[in-house]
């Protein structure tokens, strides 16, 4: 059972850094096969490892963890390209939005805290994207990592109890 533990805290931070990962289906398909592990401690663990993962966000947005050389941006020397140009106008809507957003943040810290703890649990707005927006309005570690903890381990415990529950049901 431990190790069965150790393996999903594993996959739940991978999972945080790559979405790619989907830690909803390793949830289940573990729930199913191995019916012995307690569903509050799965839901426990990949709440400790979605909201590890979710910290290096965090701190990336925060600016208190460097990125790759590779990730900066490379500025060409002289003006913009008619193509840059074209881009900024394009994104200009987004970027005054987000700017808007972080704003309204700053002025209001108990929205942001109530849309990430809303996000951790239902995954909407994405939770990826608030992490980065908490971060962004540097939003207090101890406040990220209740509220992700908290909503992550409802989430996830449900996720986890879910093939017994359904399984109550039809058998």
């Amino acid at each position: 059972m431990f190790a069965w533990l150790c393996v999903t805290l594993g996959v739940a931070f991978g999972s945080a850094i790559l979405p790619l990962l989907s830690i909803e289906i390793f949830l289940v398909g573990l729930a199913l096969q191995e019916p012995h592990i307690p569903w509050l401690a799965l839901g426990a663990v990949v709440a400790v490892g979605q909201v590890g993962g979710k910290l290096v966000y965090y701190y990336a947005a925060k600016g208190q963890l460097p990125l790759p050389r590779w990730m900066h941006r490379k500025r060409a020397p002289g003006p913009p390209s008619a193509r840059r140009l074209r881009w900024q106008l394009r994104t200009k809507r987004i970027r005054g939005w987000i700017e808007a957003l972080r704003e309204k943040c700053h002025r209001h810290p108990r929205w942001m805290v109530g849309t990430y703890g809303v996000s951790s649990v239902l995954g909407l707005p994405p939770f990826m994207a608030t992490s980065v927006l908490a971060g962004m309005v540097r939003m207090s570690v101890s406040a990220f990592v209740g509220a992700g903890l908290v909503g992550r381990f409802i989430r996830f415990s449900a996720v986890a109890a879910s093939p017994a529950l359904f399984a109550g049901w039809i058998f």
